[in-house]
Parts: C-alpha cells; structure tokens; sequence
C-alpha cells in the first residue's frame, strides 16, 4: 500500500480517506516512516510534531460513515509548515536564524487555524533560510537542505525544505511564503508547482498585517495543480483588520481547473528587464525552458508572442527592491527584540542578514517611502502593460539560471557580497510579482540534460488567480509532471 500512496496528491488521499480505505492515523504513520528514511538524506524537515501529529490523526480518524459526511477539505492529510513566519501553537519556531532558536509559539497564525480546520494534520516544520533572507536554504543553525534530483544542488530558498519534502515525496505539498520568489523558486528548483497568490488573498494575521510594505505572501508548493487550488480554496479570504482584500472570485478555484482556459494572449520575456549584460544574461537552460513553454501554449491554441523586457523595466529596480526588503530584514529582527526581550547582536545573524540590516539601519523614513513609491509606480506600470497590450499573462522563466551548487552562495575574498549576485540572479523574474501583488505561478515544464527541472514562471493580472489555474491545468494535461521521480524519492527508497 505504501508504494500505491506515494502515486496519490492530497486530494486523492482524501478520497481514499473518506471511502474509508485508509485512515488518517495509518497514513501520518506511513508519513513519519518516510521522514525518518528520506530525510537523512535532504534534510527538508527540521522539527518533527510527532505526537501532535497523532493526536490530530486520532482526531481525523472517524470511520468509513463519519469520514463520508466530513466538509473538511482534506480530512487528515499530514503537512509540513515552514519554519519561517507561520506559527503554530506550543511548537518551535526559529524563522531559520540563532537568534530565534528555542522560541515556542504562543498562537496559530490566520492561515494555520485554516490549515487545521481544512483537515491538514501538521507533522513537522520545513527548513528556510534565516528570515528568508536568501534563495537558497542553508542556514547554518539547522544546515543545508539539499536538492533531491541532485545533492550536490540547492532547493531554492526559502522555502527550499518544502520543496525538497514534496519532491522527495514524502507528502505532496508543504507550506511556504514568498516575499521574492521564495515559493516559486524551490518549485523550479524542485520540479514542482508553486504559487504565489494575489496580495491580501491569504490573511497575514493576527500578528502581522502588511509585511515588507505587502511583498510577503503565503501558500504552498504542491505536486499537482488540483492540491494548489483546493489548499487556496480552504485558506484565502479576508481576516478581521487586514489590511489588504483581493478582489472577490467568481468561483471556487478547485472548479477552475476544469473550465476551458480558451484562447490566452500572451507575452514572453527572454531577457530581464533591467537589459542585458553578462551578469543579466539568461542562461541557455531557461532560455530553452520559455521557448518550449512558448512553443506549448501555442500548440495549445495560445496566442503568443515575444515582449520587450524594455517595456517591463523601471530606473534602478533591483536596488530599490533590495533596499525594501532590508528594511522588512529590520522590521523582523525589532519584532523578535520586543519579542524575545533581548538585543540581537551580529554574532547571531548571518552575513547577508547582518548586511541588510545595517542597510536599513542607514536608510531615513523618507527613502523607505520613496522607494515604496517607486514600487507603487512601476506596478502601475505593469498593470497598464496588460491592459493596453490586451495580455492575460506573462511568461518568463521563473529564474536567470538553474539552481546552483550547494555553498555557491558563501563569501569568497575577492567577492565578499557574492550573495547578493547570485540572489539577484535567482529573483531576476519572480521580484516583480511581489512588488505588483499579482499572482504567479512556478510550472515544471522542462528538465535540462542534466535532468535537472528548470521551471517557467506565469505571471497574471492582480486577483486572477483563476486564470492562472485553467491554464496550469491544460498545460499538466498536455506534459504530465507528476511520475518524474528524482533519484532521492520514496518509491526508490521504501
């Protein structure tokens, strides 16, 4: 049985569940077994929950009769929450740094309490990098998660333990938050789907309402497309006070995915928008990845077409996010002071953390809302794009270049802010849909030579995730992702 599980999403285990072929508490066993094999080896799950875990599944486990009458979305499915924003009462949480280490949360977070009372029965914590600081998940308190179609790979960050988890499959999705490309990337990485929803469509609260000036957002890296839409199904819509409301949906977004995706404008970008040089080049991979994808949406009966990265750029983007996203490095590191009771000191922050940081410490009131300004001017800017050129998606790669060797991110004596380029290279694509607060999807379509996955990212305009999913729907029909196994997976190892 545990090898027919592994073929099944979240929503299939349901159904299993509730025909009562397999309780809750028999599956989170074969989970834990799992973990116990598979993680050793990646090093994706950081905390496990296991008793919790249990008394959840007891909870879930209601017999064949009960199980048919559940509402719950996912009536005992196990998952894993990243170790990074997300709380989940009375477990640790470190947001992947030292200075966080052996902190206990006191609540659950908005989405968490709609993660539980969805069904999702949650067994452990996923790796991040420190505050989701980098695109890679490496921190030195927890150590490197590693990438399950190669070890020598990175995941992607931050969300990268998430990632590797789902890949491995040792569950089929995982939570994970995106405040530059942090679910999105691990998904190409990973070879998974990864979506990042319209600003305000999943709740930030009770704790925090507007994080990073709204680039921060929520959701899940998943193997399917159907598991993607039925977790936004049970998790968006407004909490009290927040600050920020997607536009109303038609429809639930699970019955998305079986609406026709009709015929699409659509532009693609090969090249980033603030132009081109040797440090902006695309790699041949991507560049290989969006034309096939291209090539596909056309073969759909798409009309595409090839942009000017011109008409997507603005004057000095890439420092003016950087500055932003230092100050949400700030705005962090003062919580967890006021929330800790003590001074967090450059001994227990990271290189890049401790860098950004006294950025923002040199940064006045002013330039924090100038540049937000900025940001603001460029998502109008964006958002005229697809009105005046009629678009209902861009399609990018979802990076400049493939996931990178574990360690690629460390200083060296000539280049001690390596970090920072590689970083930009990894968000060179997804940034923007975290300034704008459109959605974006990460799709699997394309495996290089190497058979490494290289994602391609769609973009699509604010609050119509809709769209994003009839079309993720049609192009998983066309070219099936989810029997591509990497070398490190359960129906190799169990």
């Amino acid at each position: 049985m545990v090898d027919e599980l592994v073929k099944y999403d979240a929503m299939g285990l349901s159904d299993l569940i509730r025909k009562g072929e397999i309780t809750p508490a028999e599956l989170l066993e074969i989970t834990i077994h799992r973990i116990e094999k598979i993680n050793p080896k990646i090093n994706a799950v950081i905390y496990r929950m296991y008793d919790q875990a249990r008394a959840a599944a007891e909870t879930w486990s209601l017999g064949k009769k009960a199980a048919k009458k559940s509402g719950s979305m996912f009536c005992g499915i196990p998952f894993l929450l990243k170790d990074l924003i997300a709380e989940c009462k009375d477990t640790p949480l470190s947001d992947g740094s030292r200075a966080v280490h052996g902190y206990i949360s006191k609540l659950d977070s908005e989405i968490v309490n709609r993660h539980k009372t969805s069904g999702l029965i949650i067994v452990g914590k996923s790796n991040s990098s420190e505050f989701g600081v980098l695109t890679t998940t490496e921190p030195p308190i927890h150590g490197a998660t590693f990438n399950p179609w190669d070890l020598n790979l990175t995941p992607g960050g931050s969300s990268g333990g998430s990632a590797a988890a789902v890949a491995a499959g040792i569950m089929p999705m995982a939570h994970g938050c995106d405040g530059g490309g942090s679910i999105r990337i691990p998904a190409s990485c990973c070879g998974l789907f990864g979506l990042k929803p319209t600003r305000g469509r999943n709740p930030l609260g009770p704790l925090f309402g507007d994080l990073g000036g709204g680039i921060i957002h929520e959701h899940a890296v998943t193997l399917t497309v159907r598991d993607s839409a039925a977790l936004l199904d049970v998790t968006s819509g407004p909490d009290l006070g927040d600050p920020y409301y997607a536009p109303s949906i038609e429809r639930p977004f699970l019955e998305e995915i079986k609406n026709d995706a009709g015929c699409l404008k659509i532009g693609f970008l090969t090249s980033v928008p603030e132009g081109w040089n040797e440090e902006t080049a695309l790699h041949p991979d991507c560049d290989t990845a969006v034309r096939d994808a291209a090539k596909l949406c056309e073969d759909l009966g798409h009309d595409v077409e090839e942009v000017s990265a011109v008409q997507l750029s603005h004057p000095n983007l890439p420092q003016t996010f950087v500055l932003i996203f230092a100050c949400f490095v700030e705005h962090v590191i003062a919580y967890w002071e006021r929330e800790l009771g003590k001074k967090i000191g450059q001994n227990e922050l990271e290189p890049p953390t401790w860098d950004l940081y006294q950025e923002s410490l040199r940064t006045t009131g002013g330039a924090f809302l100038t540049a937000r300004e900025e940001l603001q001017r460029f998502s109008r800017k964006i958002a005229n794009w697809y009105q005046k050129g009629n678009y209902d998606l861009l399609l990018s790669p979802t990076m400049r270049i493939p996931p990178t060797k574990i360690g690629s991110f460390q200083p060296s004596p000539d280049e001690p802010m390596k970090w920072i380029r590689i970083a930009l290279s990894f968000v060179a694509f997804t940034r923007t849909q975290n300034i704008t607060g459109e959605p974006a999807m990460s799709v699997p379509l394309y495996w290089n030579k190497d058979n490494i996955p290289i994602g391609v990212q769609f973009a699509g305009r604010f609050g119509d995730e809709a769209t994003l999913f009839r079309l993720a729907s049609q192009l998983e029909q066309a070219r099936p992702w989810a029997d591509k196994n990497p070398p490190i997976h359960c129906i190799n190892t169990l």
